[in-house]
């Protein structure tokens, strides 16, 4: 009678505090107004295989352009920035599951997209073009009939191949795809001109040719965290407004790929 007197205050005392730890999450997350992966953390995700955007150290550290966008947005939210490196292909999902607060990671805004995460306003505006060695007579999208195409894995810019060839290569990042080409590997690169003429500079031996349109990369957040995407979006426009997003850009670019193109 005494052993089964204690087993009940036992598992009374025992539910009675896992009611209480439920009872404060809960409270947190409606004090805060938007659901976290960890409390008081803004936790994001980003590819580092996407130079100047996110580039990996060989500690596993990641900065670049898009880091310093999410560090900035994380400090305006008053929250603590939490990077994760992950294939790009892999990342939309990955918010969408909620294994992510966030993704950082040059997402282009599309309609597919959209059926499985909410979108930001636009942190900056960049476009697809056509990479070839120096000696190709590739020109335009149609010159790209049959020929091999690489791409980076989860871009859109597979589509757009596809458009013209069954013949596409995916890499794990634009990077690798674009050095491949510079070695003589495929006929051709797409991806975005921004990403490409970085490659130039650092010596690949490759030439832009037709640009492909313009399109508007944002932070991608769960349907279900409406919360959080309104104050993102709150923090992108004061971001924009005091300068801040304009001075990231020009230390990568030097020049400001955050305002819309008129």
């Amino acid at each position: 009678m005494k052993k089964g007197f204690i087993l009940f205050i036992a598992i009374f005392v025992t539910s009675g505090l896992l009611a209480a730890c439920g009872t404060e999450k809960t409270t947190s997350e409606s004090k805060e107004g938007m659901k976290l992966v960890e409390e008081g953390k803004f936790t994001f995700a980003a590819s580092g295989e996407y130079k100047p955007f996110s580039v990996t150290d060989g500690n596993g550290f990641m900065s670049g352009f898009d880091i310093d966008v999410a560090n900035a947005v994380a400090k305006e939210l008053g929250l603590e920035p939490v990077q994760k490196k992950f294939k790009f292909a892999g990342i939309v999902e990955g918010v969408k599951t909620g294994r992510f607060d966030a993704a950082v990671a040059s997402h282009t805004i599309t309609e597919e997209r959209k059926e499985h995460v909410d979108f930001s306003t636009p942190y900056y505006y960049s476009g697809p073009q056509i990479f070839v060695r120096p000696d190709s007579d590739i020109e335009t999208l149609q010159d790209l009939k049959e020929k091999e195409v690489a791409v980076s894995k989860g871009s859109t810019y597979a589509n757009t191949a596809s458009e013209v060839t069954n013949n596409v290569i995916q890499y794990d990042s634009d990077v690798t795809a674009l050095e491949a080409l510079s070695n003589g590997k495929h006929d051709a690169v797409i991806t975005d001109f921004i990403t490409g003429k970085e490659a130039i500079g650092n010596g690949l031996k490759i030439d832009g040719r037709e640009l492909l349109g313009s399109s508007e990369q944002a932070i991608a957040v769960a349907k279900d965290n409406p919360e959080l995407l309104q104050k993102i979006n709150e923090a992108l426009e004061k971001l924009r407004e005091d300068g801040t997003l304009t001075e990231i850009s020009k230390k990568y670019f030097g020049e400001d790929i955050t305002k819309k193109p008129e």
